[in-house]
């Protein structure tokens, strides 16, 4: 009877064993069905493999992280594993995923595009990257402050209108300035500038959603224009606040044909990061500068984020007709340009 309860307990132990071993197992090389989309995972530098199993666990992207450090510990390639932003599919085992870290393979590029960025920023970043040519994205999204003429000797912009229908609206003659968004992105080593462009305007249709553009049209406006306003706000104001009294003041001005006379389209025709402008230099002929010419621009000055364009859509009226930014980056509002002037006097010496 002794004998025979061992017996039991030894096969019970063993079923056991095997149960687990066959869980172990199917960790290993089967995806996690409840992962439905793609996801990216970070190896952060330093981090040992049962930190990284713990953090794949915990994002849902194994079944279990014991099978993840079964896989690594029984192939010793625990000190292989090789920090870096990876892409995980839904459809990717435990054994992939570690192969994967392990080769460093596919590891991402993690990119971020700040708000307030224009082509002329953006062209340079990757430039600095070592990934492309400034003028390699100029001559797809188009050369800043620049108005297609047919005596202008520079490659016209690609029309993406076919694919995007918020591009529909935009003229021809300008480029994708306003709406490349600004984000944080995950690209590929091999990654070419037409797909990094399409990555932007795919976030830029995503952000702006049927409800916001329906408000648009409800207001008689265009997300063009919405996005040309946007870039003149993400430029002149910090805070959500400035940026929804600043948003009333220049619709206002539009509204009652008053020249807008933002600097920003001022620096943006220059180049110039400086916010300073000379008398001089609002008399540039450019259909950018609201000194010269009423209305907005003939374009985005920059690529706006959320805040701003949510500002452009929803402004803040208020009995003000001027703002200027102190030396300190304080906003300061006037109702007259008498007061207005009295403030410039005394902050802008």
């Amino acid at each position: 009877m002794k004998i025979f309860r061992i017996k039991v307990i030894f096969f019970i132990f063993f079923v056991l064993i095997l149960m687990a071993l066959a869980w172990l197992v199917s960790g290993i090389y089967s995806p996690n069905e409840n992962l439905k989309d793609s996801k990216i995972f970070e190896v952060k530098k330093g981090e040992n493999l049962f930190t990284i199993a713990d953090n794949l666990k915990e994002k849902n992207l194994i079944k279990n992280k014991y099978s993840f450090v079964l896989y690594v510990a029984f192939k010793n390639k625990a000190h292989l594993l090789k920090a870096g932003d990876y892409e995980i599919s839904p459809k990717m085992s435990a054994k992939e995923i570690a192969d994967m870290i392990i080769q460093g393979k596919n590891r991402l590029i993690r990119v971020t595009i700040p708000e307030g960025w224009n082509l002329r920023d953006i062209g340079f970043y990757f430039e600095n990257l070592g990934m492309f040519q400034a003028e390699e994205i100029w001559e797809i999204a188009g050369f800043p402050a620049t108005v297609y003429k047919e005596d202008i000797n520079l490659p016209k912009p690609r029309d993406f209108s076919q694919k995007y229908s918020f591009l529909k609206e935009k003229p021809t003659n300008i480029g994708l300035e306003g709406y490349l968004f600004p984000d944080t992105y995950f690209i590929s080593k091999d990654v070419t500038v037409d797909e990094i462009i399409t990555m932007m305007l795919d976030n830029f249709d995503r952000k702006i959603d049927s409800q916001l553009r329906e408000e648009i049209r409800k207001q008689n406006k265009t997300l063009f224009q919405i996005v040309t306003m946007a870039s003149l706000l993400e430029k002149e104001a910090k805070t959500p606040e400035d940026k929804k009294i600043i948003s009333g003041i220049l619709w206002k001005r539009l509204k009652y044909g008053m020249p807008l006379q933002v600097d920003a389209t001022i620096s943006y025709i220059t180049g110039k990061k400086s916010v300073k402008i000379s008398s001089k230099e609002t008399q540039i002929d450019s259909p950018y500068n609201t000194y010269k010419y009423k209305g907005l621009p003939i374009g985005p000055i920059c690529n706006p984020g959320m805040e701003s364009i949510l500002a452009a859509v929803y402004p803040r009226e208020t009995d003000y007709w001027y703002y200027l930014s102190t030396p300190e980056g304080e906003i300061l509002y006037s109702k007259t340009l008498k007061e207005h002037n009295i403030k410039k006097a005394k902050y802008l010496k």
